[in-house]
């Protein structure tokens, strides 16, 4: 039995590298993602807790120097936080694009794979075509064998 070959198989180690580095940039932008996540958590507490420090001094002896840098506080957050949501929008952008990349890779990948198992298949019924045949032409070369025997014999 001669040994499978796929012609097309340098296409397919192709598509396989390309859907790894795909994965790779994807994982890589979820990952700035959730660092961006991370930053957008951390400036909603800060809000939080000088909205609640703003509240105390507001309570308490009025000291009109701190609640105006409590107040110039919150303010400065609430833009930082403006600024955190366009950069989570184009972190998001960023990761859309790398999942239908990746999306697309994988399914070129599949075809290809798909197509590879469809010529093995050819291969091994073209194998068993051949051993059936060459199986055939013994039969008929024995046969035949036999016939010569016997008519030489009679």
């Amino acid at each position: 039995m001669a040994r499978f070959v796929y012609r097309m198989q340098s296409v397919l180690n192709l598509k396989i590298k390309t859907e790894n580095q795909s994965k790779m940039e994807f994982g890589a932008a979820q990952m700035r993602l959730n660092e961006e996540l991370d930053k957008m958590e951390n400036l909603e507490k800060r809000l939080e807790d000088y909205i609640l420090q703003g509240k105390e001094l507001q309570k308490s002896r009025l000291d009109v120097n701190e609640i105006l840098f409590n107040k110039n506080a919150v303010e400065n957050v609430k833009s930082q936080i403006e600024d955190q949501k366009i950069r989570i929008e184009e972190a998001e952008k960023i990761v859309d694009k790398a999942r239908v990349k990746l999306s697309k890779d994988m399914q070129e990948r599949k075809m290809q794979e798909t197509l590879r198992d469809r010529a093995f298949q050819e291969y091994l019924q073209e194998e068993k075509d051949a051993e059936f045949k060459e199986s055939d032409q013994r039969t008929s070369f024995t046969y035949g064998q036999r016939i010569v025997n016997n008519h030489k014999k009679s």
